[in-house]
């Protein structure tokens, strides 16, 4: 590895200028996707690691949309068992052996997950959720995934129960069920991270840069910072745009629900060893979830609610979600937590298509790959966790519509940048933190603190000036809110974004000096 990481990986503004030059003079390519989130940069690093030549426009930056706003579970799709939804329960559990073994262990460590059966809990519900469990146990060795890896589920005592999660209020606990899954470190960390392998595979990677006009041979890019227009003549263009793919294609139909999550501090939760799991009230098959993240905060999520009227670049999110929210938790939890202790929020949009009449939360998650008039690509639905299956169907429809000449899909096996064995990760000469963050690239964001050991001083939530400078010459990181929004994630306490607005700007300097 090179002292700047993967070679052929780094994003930069630098590179975004040649890549865009290249195309000026020769438009021609085989394959435009539009989208920088998880489908689409999956869909890029499909398509470039089977030889094609890719470019992927994205009209913010990586990981602007939904793909930042995820509960960040890599998870085995029990709720999809709940519902009936087997195939799709399958595939969950097929393609998180992928991410958690294969191509982004680095990224994804297991997580244990407890449902406190308090007196709320019937034995019949219990005995219904334990029998699902049994079942996601069966999906996770189907998949192939170890006991090692993540352990089989089982029941645990009351008293063990208040050791994984303390601040549980013991009145009426006769136990838990607790079962394993999968956490991302950060969501938009892996779309990060699929975008810079599908560059180190040839594909050239615009973000600021938006798709105005789309047609099967031609589309119309236009350079937000500097208003150029750029035409390109691929053979074939894939629509990921997610909730905004409509505005795009009119002819699909979507019905976006919006997913709510609150950031509390870690110390109302007793000191948390695992995540919880817990029954909405009323509802067979919801859940809303507690879970701890590495910087010691706890996200609580989620809402599952249908968006009114216009689609939001930023979703708001409303004072009723956080009251469901924080009164669901509060009926588990001894001490339960005030609209004061809500430090932060965030809500994310769901592509979801639009099936007609009924609830969204009782929509499928099942993805598709449909083709319009002009005969545009557009995958919708889906979710983070199956990304790879989803740009593996997006890249064969357009193979096979366009004509064009590749190579079989090769990400199952194929590792991201920082992507390491277990063994592997535990070698990196690097603190923890940045090894569950870049994995074997570690090492490379600590060199950019040579020389100026005050680099690597923490400033917010462990977030060093080096990363910041990581950022902006590997991660294509181009403003403040590239950095204290995606490549940290800051801007979720405002504190913390205002502790790192100086050195996120001694960063940015880095781009006028080339």
């Amino acid at each position: 590895m090179s002292a700047g990481g993967a070679p052929g990986a780094s994003l930069n503004a630098a590179r975004r200028d040649r890549d865009l030059d290249r195309l000026a003079a020769d438009p021609r390519v085989d394959l435009l996707v539009v989208g920088g989130g998880v489908t689409g940069t999956g869909i890029a690093l499909d398509a470039a690691s089977r030889g094609l030549s890719v470019v992927l426009a994205e009209k913010h930056d990586l990981a602007f949309g939904t793909s930042r706003w995820s509960s960040k579970l890599v998870h085995g799709g029990l709720r999809y068992l709940a519902s009936g939804q087997v195939g799709i329960a399958r595939e969950s559990a097929r393609e998180r052996h992928v991410l958690i073994s294969r191509t982004a262990p680095h990224l994804v460590r297991p997580l244990p997950m407890l449902l406190p059966l308090h007196s709320a809990v019937s034995r019949r519900r219990a005995a219904i959720t334990r029998a699902g469990l049994l079942m996601g146990d069966a999906l996770r060795l189907s998949a192939g995934t170890r006991g090692s890896l993540l352990p089989a589920s089982r029941t645990v005592s009351r008293r063990r129960a208040l050791h994984l999660a303390p601040g549980l209020r013991p009145e009426g606990l006769r136990g838990g069920q607790l079962s394993f899954d999968g956490q991302l470190v950060d969501d938009a960390r892996l779309v990060v991270d699929l975008a810079r392998t599908a560059a180190a595979h040839g594909a050239a990677v615009l973000t600021r840069c938006a798709a105005e006009e789309l047609e099967g041979g031609r589309a119309l890019l236009r350079d937000r910072l500097t208003g150029t227009a750029l035409e390109l003549r691929p053979r074939a263009v894939v629509n990921a745009a997610g909730v905004w793919a409509q505005e795009l294609v009119p002819q699909v139909r979507l019905r976006p629900s919006r997913g709510t999550h609150l950031v509390l501090p870690g110390r109302l939760f007793g000191g948390l060893r695992s995540a919880l799991t817990i029954p909405v009230p009323g509802e067979a098959t919801r859940f809303a979830l507690v879970l701890p993240q590495q910087d010691g905060r706890v996200y609580v999520g989620l809402t599952d609610e249908p968006l009114d009227g216009p689609t939001p670049d930023v979703p708001a999110v409303p004072e009723d979600d956080v009251a469901f929210l924080l009164d669901v938790i509060g009926g588990v939890l001894a001490a339960p937590p005030r609209r004061a202790d809500v430090a932060g929020a965030f809500a994310g949009l769901r592509p979801l298509l639009d099936a007609g009449e009924g609830r969204s939360a009782d929509l499928s998650r099942r993805h598709a790959v449909l083709t319009s008039e002009e005969g545009v690509l557009t995958v919708v639905g889906g979710k983070l966790t199956t990304y790879r299956r989803m740009a593996e169907d997006a890249v064969d429809a357009a193979v096979e519509r366009a004509g064009l000449r590749a190579g079989p899909c090769r990400t199952r096996r194929l590792p991201l940048v920082g992507a390491g064995s277990p063994a592997q990760l535990r070698r990196v000469a690097a603190p923890a933190r940045l090894v569950a963050r870049y994995g074997t690239e570690a090492p490379a964001v600590l060199a950019e603190a040579e020389g100026r050991p005050e680099l690597l001083t923490p400033l917010a939530a462990g977030i060093t000036p080096a990363e910041l400078h990581w950022a902006v010459r590997h991660e294509g990181a181009l403003d403040e809110s590239d950095l204290l929004e995606r490549r940290t994630r800051a801007s979720l306490i405002a504190a913390d974004a205002d502790s790192l607005k100086q050195a996120a700007g001694d960063a940015l300097a880095l781009l006028q000096r080339g």
